[in-house]
This record gives structure tokens, sequence and C-alpha cells, in this order.
């Protein structure tokens, strides 16, 4: 089995991208904001978007099962206040449970948190327990910087955090590290701004002991960890200067990375740097980078050509990169696939 971590509903259809216009436009009029229940997509225009995009590019890719949360750009936590992330939130992670709903053998789910900027992040504990107790939600996104490029959120090691690390840890699932829209002109959302906060997140691991606190905490850092890989010497080396235990020790039970990496070397340098152990399958197909690479002829985010083509990874390590990390990392997804004899 082919499991895809970073999956993002980048293709919902148009009438929830109209709704939140509407609550975006409503923010200065409170008694404008248009309702959940006005939001109207049946079961076709759902089925008719995944079968048409994602599901048809897993077919043709050869994956198997894509871990799916909502379009991350979309999460957008700087806008409004809390209630706006709440509603906003529940829809988005409503709509990605209709989709695994439908598709049960190709999608699960993961959550976005009603985060907003200066507000406790306790207040996303109910949305989080929902989609993990009726959803059956595998996994959740944390945003470490909700206010959009501007970092005035504490660092993911700080106390303010652990109210939703206890939740994790009860739930036994992990986060997916992953920023939003950047409203800061000097960081492009994809291009700059989601690489600077994998390093980012990884690098407060780093100074911190978060990991004795949460021993059995997770993160998965996406779009390959960000620079982390390329400067892993950098990175030992400052551990070593500020004391702490040999990395493997000191973070790698506890962060993982994926593999949204969009040309080979990337890929080979990933493999060779990070134990297999520490990497997971994904794609984000349909996200970032959509394009054709004029060099291979392929798309970008095919990224199961690099996998296969890695020349030092044998059988087992392409096993565990493919299925037996993800399984071991969100716990709940395997539970359900071993329910299906899987």
């Amino acid at each position: 089995m082919i499991i895809d971590c970073h999956g993002h509903y980048t293709t919902a259809p148009a009438a929830l991208e109209t709704w939140r216009k509407r609550q975006i436009a409503s923010l200065g009029n409170p008694g404008e904001a248009p309702t959940a229940a006005s939001l109207h997509i049946g079961d076709d225009e759902l089925r008719e978007s995944i079968e048409q995009n994602q599901l048809h590019k897993m077919r043709e890719r050869g994956s198997d099962l894509t871990i799916f949360s909502p379009r991350a750009s979309f999460m957008a936590h700087h806008i409004g206040d809390f209630e706006t992330s709440a509603t906003w939130a529940a829809i988005c992670n409503e709509l990605c449970h209709r989709v695994a709903q439908m598709f049960p053998d190709h999608f699960a789910g993961a959550a976005m948190l009603p985060q907003s900027p200066g507000v406790d992040p306790r207040t996303c504990i109910p949305e989080l327990e929902r989609c993990v107790k009726e959803y059956g939600f595998v996994g959740i996104n944390l945003n470490p910087d909700p206010s959009g490029g501007h970092w005035t959120s504490p660092p993911l090691s700080d106390r303010h955090w652990y109210p939703l690390y206890e939740k994790m840890v009860e739930h036994d699932i992990p986060a997916m590290v992953h920023v939003s829209t950047s409203c800061n002109d000097c960081f492009h959302t994809t291009g700059a701004h989601y690489l600077n906060a994998d390093t980012t997140a990884f690098m407060q691991c780093l100074t911190s002991d978060l990991f004795k606190d949460f021993p059995t905490l997770r993160f998965v850092i996406p779009h390959g960890g960000g620079a982390v890989p390329y400067h892993w010497g950098r990175f030992r080396g400052l551990a070593q200067e500020m004391k702490k235990p040999l990395l493997k020790d000191h973070l790698l039970n506890n962060i993982f990375f994926d593999t949204c990496v969009y040309h080979q070397p990337g890929i080979d340098l990933l493999t060779r740097v990070i134990p297999v152990d520490n990497i997971l399958f994904a794609s984000e197909m349909i996200g970032a980078v959509r394009g054709i690479d004029p060099e291979t002829g392929f798309a970008y985010d095919d990224t199961r050509r690099y996998i296969d083509a890695a020349t030092t990874l044998d059988a087992r390590a392409r096993h565990q990169i493919y299925e037996g990390n993800a399984r071991r990392v969100y716990p709940r997804l395997d539970r359900a696939l071993k329910h299906k004899g899987l």
C-alpha cells in the first residue's frame, strides 16, 4: 500500500470560496455574515471534484490512500477573530469528512484547527475532539504562525501550546506543522513562508526539551523539512554547542519529514541524510507546484517517481517510506486499516 500523508482539498467546489468571500466581506458587519447552513454543496459536486482530480491522479500515479485536510492556504487564521476561524474550520473539516465517507478506501481526514492570533489554543480543542471522535480523523494540521507571516505566537516549545499537545497525546494523533497564507509581502506563501516555517519549527524543537515533557508527541514537518536536511550538519553542530543530545535521540523519535520535494536530487539528499524511518511518502498533489517539469516531462508533484528512482533505497526502505512509517506515526489510521483487514 502507498499512503500519501499530505493531501489538501484544493479542488473543492467553487461554492466554498464564494461562501468564504461573503464571510470575509461581512467582518465589519457581523449581522451580514453567512451561516454555515447557507452553504450548499451536493454529493455529486463533491464526488466530481475528487474523481476528476485527486482520485484520478492517485490512480494514474499508483498511490492508494491520502491523508486529506482542508486547503492550507485557505486556512488563513489571520482573518477575523476566533469565531470567524471556528465557523470556517468546521465547514472545511466537514467537507473533508464527506469526501472520506464517499471514498473510504482512498481518503482519511486530518483536521484544520480554528486558530486565531493571540487566542488561547485551548479554544481549538472542541473542534479537534469533534473531528477525532465524530469524524474518525487521524491527525491535525497545526499552524505555528496564525498571524500569517508575522510570527506573533510563542515558539512551539512554549507552554502556550501544551493544552493542544495534551489532547494530541490523549488521542494518539500527530500534527503536521503547516502554516497558511502569508500576509507579509516579504514572504511568498508557498515559496518562502512554508519553507521558512518548516525550518523554524524544527529549530524551535531543537532548542527546547519539549519531547521530555511529551515523549510520545509526534510532528510531521512537511515539504521535505524545508532547509533542514540540506543543513543537517549545521543543526547537528548547533545542538552540540547547546549541549543537547544527538539529534537521533533528541528529536528523531518525535519528528518526521515528508517527501514533498519536487526533483530527484532533493529526494536523493533527503533519503541519504534523514534516517529512512523518519520519512513519510507525500505529494501534496494539485498543490503548490502543479506544472510539468520540462527536464523530465512528468509532473513535479509526481513524487512516487523520485522514490522509485532513488538508488540508495532498497525494498525495505521503500516499504517504510510508502506505508510502514505512516502507519506508525498515524496509529489511528493503522487501526482503521487493520479493521478492514489491510
